[in-house]
């Protein structure tokens, strides 16, 4: 007779936590959609924090590695390199402003460069990977790789920004 009201009330406790917990999980997603967490688009000033299977889920398999595991493209194949339309450049990740067209040179490398960013959109990191040392550029809202800074650029800075194609969106300026 114990044993039986043991069962019963083992049973009802796990019902209870399965209704509990998935009606939490359903709470949580409705809470995501309605601050619009799977879009690229940042809602809040604050730098943006996402799991890494959040950032599966909206990027793309080469946005993900280059953005998320600090991947490279191969030179002279990404979108922006031989690209000169008027407007603003920004992250791919999370709609960042990074760069205005203004700003933008063709440096030869291989990957768009440019010599100045929009004020606070980035922020530089020690990288000392495959045996270099470089600045490494990261977006100062979402925290992704975007490329490397070097002191070999045009005046009036004297800097090259030179950045992924796929780490960056274009949207040209309204006339």
């Amino acid at each position: 007779m114990m044993s039986n009201v043991k069962l019963i009330v083992g049973l009802f406790s796990f019902f209870l936590f399965t209704i509990l917990f998935t009606s939490q999980i359903v709470s949580q997603d409705q809470t995501l959609q309605k601050i619009n967490v799977n879009s690229k688009q940042q809602l809040y000033k604050d730098p943006m924090k996402r799991t890494e299977s959040e950032w599966k889920r909206i990027l793309t398999k080469e946005e993900y590695r280059v953005l998320r595991e600090k991947g490279t493209e191969r030179a002279f194949t990404g979108k922006y390199d031989g690209f000169f339309e008027d407007g603003k450049y920004f992250c791919a990740g999370c709609d960042n402003d990074l760069f205005t067209s203004d700003t933008k040179y063709r440096s030869g490398c291989g990957w768009p460069a440019f010599y100045e960013v929009i004020p606070e959109s980035v922020v530089e990191v020690e990288d000392n990977s495959y045996g270099m040392n470089r600045v490494e550029i990261i977006c100062s809202k979402c925290e992704s790789h975007l490329g490397h800074v070097f002191k070999d650029g045009p005046e009036p800075t004297g800097l090259r920004y030179c950045i992924n194609s796929i780490s960056m969106d274009f949207k040209p300026n309204e006339e």
